[in-house]
């Protein structure tokens, strides 16, 4: 990556925002991530690079990405020291068991170019390995300080129940957007001292046209993604992970921390849930919503 260290948006001081954090299992995580689904190389370095230097400080990639060398390379050209910041990866369902998982891990680091990340997730459930398994290997990272927290995603509820029985779960990542209501999987995370990642929280870019949105957004001098984001991370124990490839587009979803929206309009973005769920791949589980 070629871009300089040093201050300023386009290469100066970074911009100081006013984060809001939510806890699980005593960690501390900022609200509002910085996902990096479907970047890759130095498109994806520079995406991280610019997320950081207007303010993010939770980034969030995975090992099926095929990006975690280019997050690591855009987290080091930042200049942001690595305890400032929660950075989030996730093991492939390929090879859950106890050896697998832990070369999975091994790889990740490297990629990252860290001792160690904040958050390590299954990244989807895989019955052909024993639950119980994997995450006692998970927890053995965790003693090893290889690893701060771990985690699931897209586990339906009884999943989840299971995973929260054998280990201390502090995430659940899931799809979660206005269209696709994640009731039951939020009340199990919060019974549980656990958070609730929203991916796809715009789903899609399909929220931008939405006139409700648009129209909340308008009373506020905001677009609808801004909304939406807000939305999601005024709720208890809701995080979400946008991604922006460009400046000004990570640069809009973290500019909402000036507002607020109101119950009745609250209420009104939780009509807009009509059971549309965009990642369907062929190994999904049995979805709760």
């Amino acid at each position: 990556m070629n871009t300089q260290r040093g201050s300023g948006r386009e290469g100066g001081t970074t911009t100081a925002v006013n984060m809001e954090f939510v806890h699980a299992q005593g960690v501390a995580i900022p609200a509002l991530g910085f996902g990096t689904f479907r970047m890759i190389g130095e498109a994806c370095a520079r995406a991280v690079y610019t997320a950081l230097r207007v303010g993010y400080r939770h980034i969030d990639t995975a090992e099926v990405y095929d990006n975690e060398s280019a997050v690591g390379e855009g987290i080091t050209a930042s200049g942001i020291a690595r305890e400032e910041l929660f950075l989030t990866t996730k093991a492939w369902r390929d090879d859950l068991s106890p050896a697998g998982i832990r070369q999975s891990l091994e790889a990740s680091l490297r990629r990252l170019g860290t001792d160690y990340v904040d958050l390590w997730l299954i990244h989807w459930p895989n019955p052909a390995f024993e639950l119980e398994a994997t995450l006692t290997a998970m927890m053995d990272a965790v003693k090893e300080r290889r690893v701060r927290l771990i985690g699931v995603s897209n586990f339906p509820v009884a999943l989840f129940e299971r995973a929260a029985a054998i280990a201390p779960i502090a995430c659940n990542q899931v799809e979660y957007h206005p269209y696709l209501s994640q009731r039951r999987v939020i009340d199990a995370a919060r019974r549980h001292d656990a958070v609730v990642t929203a991916y796809a929280p715009l789903a899609m870019g399909r929220i931008v046209q939405d006139p409700v949105l648009q129209g909340i957004g308008a009373s506020h001098g905001k677009s609808a993604a801004q909304v939406t984001l807000r939305w999601l991370i005024s709720q208890p124990g809701i995080a979400a992970i946008p991604k922006a490839l460009s400046a000004p587009h990570a640069q809009e979803n973290i500019d909402l921390f000036d507002f607020a929206l109101s119950g009745k309009e609250c209420n009104r973005i939780k009509r807009l849930a009509r059971g549309e769920r965009l990642i369907r791949p062929d190994f999904e589980p049995a979805w709760d919503d």
